[in-house]
């Protein structure tokens, strides 16, 4: 397996690995950060009983978590952005599903718009993805696809 899809050992030992790895989602051999937002949706769920402001909250607080975590994880590993590193995608599909009511529908909607931002990252997402770096630079670019897809699936709510 190549350098980006190697599960280390340490997902499973340390903690802060563990939660970059999303629960260990993403040590799955095969389209981890898929697997990782299927914890997102899970994540939304638990979630959707709360006001849209303390949604928010949460979702921010995690991406703050997140910066940290991811940073930790992947100086540890040696690899920028590893592709296991998944809390990225559980805080992006949070915030894609941050302004319309969680319904199955829109769970099952936002999940494929973040996932086709997220791996198409159209300008400027992919544009920031090669220039910032760091446990920032690992979020930023699943915040931005969650935005777009927020975005796209609020257009489509209001249809």
């Amino acid at each position: 397996m190549s350098a980006r899809n190697w599960a280390p050992n340490t997902v499973w030992n340390n903690p802060i690995h563990f939660l970059a790895f999303g629960f260990g989602s993403g040590a799955v051999p095969f389209a981890p950060g898929t697997a990782g937002t299927l914890v997102g949706v899970i994540f939304c769920v638990i979630l959707s009983p709360l006001t849209t402001s303390l949604y928010l909250l949460v979702t921010s607080v995690l991406f703050l978590v997140g910066i940290v975590i991811c940073h930790i994880t992947s100086q540890d590993l040696g690899v920028h952005d590893h592709s296991g590193i998944v809390w990225d995608e559980i805080v992006g599909y949070l915030l894609t599903l941050s302004v319309v009511p969680v319904t199955p529908t829109n769970l099952i909607v936002g999940f494929f718009l973040f996932r086709l931002f997220d791996i198409l990252k159209p300008w400027p997402i992919s544009w920031l993805d090669r220039r910032i770096s760091g446990g920032f630079g690992i979020m930023l670019d699943d915040i931005l696809a969650g935005l777009v897809a927020m975005a796209v699936l609020y257009g489509i709510h209001l249809i």
